[in-house]
């Protein structure tokens, strides 16, 4: 079987794509071509978190009301009706917007019951992210005692509140197990063209269709297991140069872009590691 290299479309989400089963475009993907979909807190937790959260807040309000009375009451009516709101301000917007910033998405409620909130593509959030959900927390949960909250999570599908929707993020759970499939072994006769061949970055929904068919393929009939990496082949043409060797088994192409793929990628995460480490030092 001998590689085609006339040009073909690269495969593209949603318009002539290979079927891929549970991966969409919120989808996170390894570099083993999985699809990894980080598990939404559920409806329950996120209330039973925000009610922590909510307590937390009371506590700092309490406290600050508390000193307002101590270092103001009897000085100035202007001064201590000031330093009630200084305490209102710190309780409800300051404290969880720091508090998240420093944990990279973290409250109280998160930490006992191991959430935290990301990005929608699954990044961690930023100050911006944690004033913005703190600053609409305050109408929301502290205003209406989190019933807009509440009824907004129950309808979407990824449990956000409000303040989510607008700061684009969600909170997920971190107590799961990936348990990731057996990595793509290199076809021998393919290494050498591998380590030197120019494999640029596939689109995550084809390399987990090629994934997918590696792990698959014998399950499939003969004709139908033939045409499918035929036209595979033909999806990752554009994205790899030189051709390989004119007579590698189709299947053996996609097997040494996969293996090939996921060395490069553990090996530039390494390089990441070492240069962060160093850094941070």
């Amino acid at each position: 079987m001998t590689y085609p290299v006339r040009p073909y479309p690269p495969v593209t989400w949603g318009r002539g794509a290979v079927g891929t089963v549970g991966v969409g475009r919120d989808d996170q993907v390894s570099g083993e071509a999985v699809a990894l979909d980080l598990p939404a807190a559920s409806f329950g937790l996120r209330i039973l978190s925000g009610v922590i959260d909510l307590i937390l807040g009371y506590l700092v309000l309490i406290l600050g009301i508390y000193l307002s009375f101590k270092l103001a009451y009897d000085v100035d009516d202007a001064l201590f009706g000031a330093c009630l709101t200084v305490s209102t301000v710190i309780a409800f917007a300051a404290v969880p917007t720091t508090w998240e910033t420093l944990t990279r998405g973290k409250t109280l409620g998160h930490v006992i019951l191991g959430l935290r909130t990301v990005r929608d593509d699954a990044g961690p959030i930023r100050f911006r992210h944690a004033l913005t959900r703190a600053m609409i927390g305050v109408i929301e949960i502290y205003t209406f005692f989190g019933v807009p909250a509440m009824i907004c999570a129950a309808v979407n599908r990824r449990n956000k509140r409000i303040g989510d929707l607008v700061a684009g993020t969600y909170v997920i759970r971190e107590r799961f197990k990936i348990t990731l499939p057996e990595p793509i072994p290199m076809p021998p006769p393919l290494a050498p063209w591998a380590s030197t061949a120019d494999i640029a970055a596939l689109p995550d929904p084809l390399a987990v269709s090629v994934r997918q068919f590696l792990n698959r393929r014998e399950g499939y009939n003969p004709a139908a297991r033939s045409a499918l990496a035929e036209r595979l082949i033909f999806a990752i043409a554009p994205y790899v140069a030189p051709a390989p060797p004119p007579q590698a088994p189709a299947e053996d192409v996609l097997a040494a872009v996969m293996a090939a793929r996921r060395e490069r990628d553990t090996a530039r995460l390494a390089r990441e590691d070492r240069l962060r480490t160093r850094l941070l030092r």
